[in-house]
Order: C-alpha cells, then sequence, then structure tokens
C-alpha cells in the first residue's frame, strides 16, 4: 500500500502546495527537500514508497538527481514520477529511458494529485508483480 512519498521541489510555493495536497487530501506521509542534493544526503535513512521529483532545479537537475538516487540500495525499484512544466512528448519519452515511472505536468491539480500519484504507484506494483 502506498504510504510513504520523497518529494524534491526547489520552489517553496509548490513545496507547499504539494504538502497541503498529499497530506492533507490523500493522507500520504511525506518526506520533502528544496534539492537533489539535501534528498540525497537523507535518502540512505529514508524508505519511501514513490519519488516525485521537479525536472528544472539549480544545482542537481531533477535527471540526475534520479541516476543519483537509483545507486542507494533499495532505491533501484522505487517508481519515480517527474513533476515539470516541459509538455513537449520528446521529454516524457526521455525521461521514461531514464526510468521514470510517468510525468504530471505543472500546474497539477492538488485535488488530483494523490490519486493521480497512487494510480501510478498502482500501475507499478501490477507490472513488478
Amino acid at each position: 500500500m502506498l504510504k510513504t512519498i520523497l518529494h524534491v521541489e526547489d520552489n517553496a510555493d509548490i513545496r507547499d502546495l504539494a504538502k497541503i495536497s498529499l497530506v492533507s487530501v490523500g493522507g500520504y506521509e511525506l518526506y520533502q527537500f528544496e534539492s537533489g542534493e539535501a534528498a540525497l544526503a537523507a535518502a540512505p535513512d529514508l524508505t519511501p514508497d514513490i519519488i516525485l521529483l521537479d525536472l528544472m532545479m539549480p544545482g542537481m537537475n531533477g535527471e540526475t538527481t534520479l541516476k543519483e538516487l537509483r545507486k542507494i540500495p533499495g532505491y533501484w525499484e522505487i517508481p519515480a514520477v517527474f513533476l515539470t512544466a516541459r509538455a513537449a512528448q520528446s521529454d516524457y519519452d526521455k525521461l521514461r529511458e531514464l526510468g521514470a515511472a510517468d510525468v504530471i505536468v505543472k500546474p497539477f491539480n492538488p485535488i488530483e494529485l494523490p490519486s493521480q500519484v497512487a494510480e501510478i504507484w498502482n500501475k507499478c506494483q501490477q507490472t513488478a508483480g
């Protein structure tokens, strides 16, 4: 069952909106970080069920963050979803090649975000099982 989400987003307003959405509406436990570097530092001590990553962040972008997270024991199998304002199909294809389970376009609907994440997680479980 989906319980815990690791969310990496540099924009504080989007982090706040996602927290309200995923915790208050969705009832999930949420680990949030403002950068890929901060997420990587904490990740070995966390056990998320799914990863939500902003694509475009200063410093370490979402692609690099995912590549580095995948090197941490236990993180290879965790589904990753990118949240991005970039909506080109070529971007989606590239992210899926990197191992992303799906892409959610920003601005996201905060009422629908918890069910979108759950639906992606459920699909990943069916594929893995």
